[in-house]
């Protein structure tokens, strides 16, 4: 058997299985029944609804601890260190914020998000706007995203070991090797461009219901424009350095 034709036994198989698993759990996050109308639809999102549905639990946590720092209830130092002015929460969320910093009053930002974003408050926001239909469920979204990563890494594969397939293939064969594998590209490209089309909805946080309502915000508003945009929307470089001191993620996640 000529050296190349396992290899593109492997890439193929890794295709398929990849490709099927990512249709499966497109179907299942697309099959789940929608609830039924409420009247809470109707109303504008609040903006913490908007920060989740925009960019999920740490997103909510970050618009806290902006929004804190902006009625002078923190105070955010660009070294990346938070200070309670008033430690009076005047909602759960606030309350987490104050929480998560601790009785010391002062600790540094990073630290602060995961804990916020881990908290019963963020928890119920979630269940609430999954209930409603305008958040996607954390297990199908999780799913869907991980069957993209799946076929993501089959068309990586499937290049690489095109690649030694061409490099241990006969010259005479070299026409057969680069048709051969054409097929696994293909396949996993071609799955990854209808799942940007049609599976994309599903990888969000927001459903298609709550992304309607995420472009009726107000533009004007600096914490609608955080809420939907992250940290690296605003202008300040000062406060953006306070929110993202420490951090090993990119401004905004």
């Amino acid at each position: 058997m000529l050296l190349w034709v396992p290899l593109l036994l492997v890439a193929c198989a890794i295709a398929a299985l990849s490709c099927a698993r990512l249709c499966l759990a497109a179907v299942e996050a697309a099959a789940r029944p929608a609830p039924p109308p409420e009247p809470e639809r109707a109303r504008a999102l609040s903006l913490a609804e908007a920060a989740y549905l925009s960019g999920g639990p740490l997103r909510v946590a970050d618009l806290t601890l902006l929004s804190m720092h902006r009625h002078r209830r923190l105070l955010l130092a660009h070294t990346g260190w938070v200070t309670v002015v008033d430690p009076r929460g005047r909602d759960p969320l606030e309350r987490a914020v104050l929480g998560a910093i601790g009785p010391e009053e002062q600790c540094r930002t990073a630290p602060i998000r995961p804990l916020v974003a881990a908290a019963d408050p963020v928890r119920v926001l979630a269940d609430r706007l999954v209930a409603n239909g305008l958040a996607v469920p954390d297990g199908g979204r999780r799913s869907v995203a991980g069957g993209v990563r799946a076929v993501r890494g089959a068309l990586a594969l499937a290049l690489l070991l095109g690649a030694a397939a061409l490099l241990t293939a006969p010259q005479a064969d070299m026409a057969s090797v680069l048709g051969w594998f054409t097929m696994p590209v293909v396949l996993t490209g071609g799955c990854l461009l209808i799942a940007r089309m049609e599976v994309y909805p599903y990888t969000r946080w927001a459903s298609p219901a709550g992304q309607a309502l995420l472009g009726a915000l107000p533009p004007d508003d600096p914490l609608a424009v955080v809420a939907t945009r992250g940290v690296r929307a605003l202008d300040d470089p000062e406060l953006l350095a306070a929110l993202t001191a420490g951090r090993g993620a990119r401004p905004g996640h």
